[in-house]
């Protein structure tokens, strides 16, 4: 994904001069969560609304709290996984993009990647959303792969959406005709299919089973 589209310049970014007082009425004024710092040129890092908000002198300016500028960035050439990683790890909804000196290019807004992510193929496309999960000796890419293009589905994503211990789980978005037969040959290879559909017959059987198990002990 090339950034250089997203990236803002529409507010100043503060410098260390910059005044608690006007810092706290731009965050009151914005949306933002955080905002960078900017001295000749170079980022210095970010200042959070919280942070400011507990300053009690408003007169004094940013240099005297310096210990507050937290340092986070993203790279004018970085992918879109890798942004939203920035956004989550650091718990803000901006993230400044600089060039490799350090030198302050502008910032990006959550709302306009997620934007950009809700327009790719994993989400935008129509298709089935399976959950799936394995003992992680066992699990591989290319078996998932081979699984749903040998019935004939085609794969618009998948992702590892959690580890723990021995067992990963998948998250799996494909299309198909035939969404039972896919259901199934996971079945067939060990997969434990977490997510519910109603295309699975499996559980529809399993559950006529049940139902004819309690008649029959209730005789």
């Amino acid at each position: 994904m090339e950034t250089a589209p997203f990236i803002l310049k529409k507010f100043k970014p503060f410098t260390s001069n910059s005044s608690v007082k006007a810092i706290k009425l731009f965050f009151k004024e914005t949306a933002f969560s955080h905002f960078p710092v900017v001295e000749d040129a170079k980022l210095l890092g970010l200042i959070s609304k919280i942070d400011i908000d507990e300053i009690n002198d408003d007169e004094k300016n940013l240099e005297d709290f310096s210990y507050l500028i937290k340092l986070f960035f993203t790279l004018q050439s970085e992918n879109l996984l890798e942004l939203i990683k920035a956004f989550a790890a650091n718990e803000t909804n901006l993230v400044p993009v600089i060039k490799d000196d350090h030198t302050y290019l502008g910032y990006l807004d959550l709302i306009d990647i997620l934007h950009v992510y809700n327009e790719t193929p994993f989400l935008n496309n129509e298709g089935v959303v399976l959950q799936l999960e394995k003992e992680i000796l066992d699990f591989s890419f290319s078996q998932v792969c081979q699984i749903v293009e040998t019935n004939n589905g085609k794969i618009s994503g998948l992702f590892i959406s959690e580890t723990s211990g021995a067992i990963v789980k998948i998250t799996l978005k494909f299309s198909a005709r035939d969404i039972n037969e896919i259901i199934q040959a996971f079945r067939r290879y060990n997969y434990t299919v977490l997510s519910k559909h109603k295309e699975d017959f499996y559980l529809e059987e399993l559950k006529e089973r049940s139902d004819y198990l309690q008649k029959y002990l209730n005789i």
